[in-house]
């Protein structure tokens, strides 16, 4: 077993869905992962990460998408089809025979994501509707720019910083003018802010974290922050589950379910973010705010 640790801001829900990416990634790249998140130390939270292997699963995963491609896969004879255009991208038809994860995208927006290096894959999925888990969709796709290219674009964005992201990959940043909304250092609210960036002609560039946002939505592929209301769009909560000497590193299992909120007799955090409306209501969110709650 190899394992390595990370900063983390236990504040930053990407962060920690990005946690959860690693673990997913290298489950597939290397199995036996596990891992656990670690605030003993005050002001310096890490995430520890472990796997088979001699190779640090860090930097496997960051290897792999160094490498990796984003396609698009829709069931044979989706309706989607019609609608793709080339410039996201290629799409693939999915033999029926092979599943899917989610009933037939009605549009490109939400087709399936595969991350591949040609001999791993890797699903990116949650944006998927029709299924009875929360799709965490953030971002606005609807019938245009969809999940797959937004995948694209966080992995290119991303492949020139990872030989330097081993030690701390959440702080590599690049301009970035749209994402998944994960990350919240990126995103503003214009009437918050008291200006729209859209008024201002590309005058102002934004700054994102591409390898946050393209991990925290490979996390979110098994796992699901709890929306704390199920008739309300703008509150969800999450938490993180400490590492101990007891108990080093927790199986996917585990982590999957913490962050939606499921009690373990183990040290845990819990956290309560607060979204609202960028733009139009009912389309586009944004975190705005992320308190943490006090255990009993």
């Amino acid at each position: 077993m190899a394992e390595a640790s990370i900063p983390v801001d236990l504040f930053n829900p990407g962060q920690v869905f990005a946690c959860l990416g690693f673990a997913e990634a290298a489950e597939v790249l290397l199995g036996g992962a596990a891992g656990a998140f670690d605030w003993s130390t005050p002001g310096d939270a890490r995430f520890w990460l472990s796997a088979l292997g001699d190779a640090s699963p860090v930097a496997r995963v960051l290897e792999f998408l160094l490498k990796a491609q984003a396609r698009a896969q829709v069931p044979t004879g989706s309706a989607a089809e019609k609608d793709w255009k080339s410039s996201w991208g290629s799409l693939e038809a999915r033999p029926t025979e092979s599943g899917f994860p989610f009933p037939d995208p009605p549009s490109p927006a939400t087709a399936l994501c595969i991350l591949t290096d040609g001999t791993n894959a890797i699903p990116v999925d949650h944006w998927g509707d029709g299924t009875r888990r929360d799709n965490v969709k953030f971002w606005a796709g609807g019938a245009g720019y969809p999940g797959v290219a937004l995948a694209r674009d966080a992995l290119e964005l991303a492949r020139p910083l990872l030989a330097e992201g081993t030690a701390n990959p959440f702080a590599l940043s690049a301009p970035q003018s749209s994402s998944f909304r994960f990350d919240w250092r990126r995103d503003y609210i214009p009437i918050d802010a008291g200006f729209s960036l859209n008024a201002h002609g590309g005058k102002i560039e934004t700054v994102g974290f591409p390898l946050v946002e393209l991990l925290a939505a490979i996390g979110v592929t098994h796992a699901r922050p709890k929306r704390t209301n199920p008739r309300d769009k703008l509150a969800y909560g999450y938490a993180a589950l400490g590492r101990t000497d007891a108990n080093p590193g927790f199986p996917l299992s585990f982590l999957r379910a913490a962050l939606g909120g499921a009690p373990f007799p183990f040290p845990m955090r819990r956290f309560r973010m607060v979204l609202s409306w960028p733009g139009k209501e009912g389309q586009a969110r944004a975190i705005t705010n992320v308190v943490e709650e006090t255990m009993k």
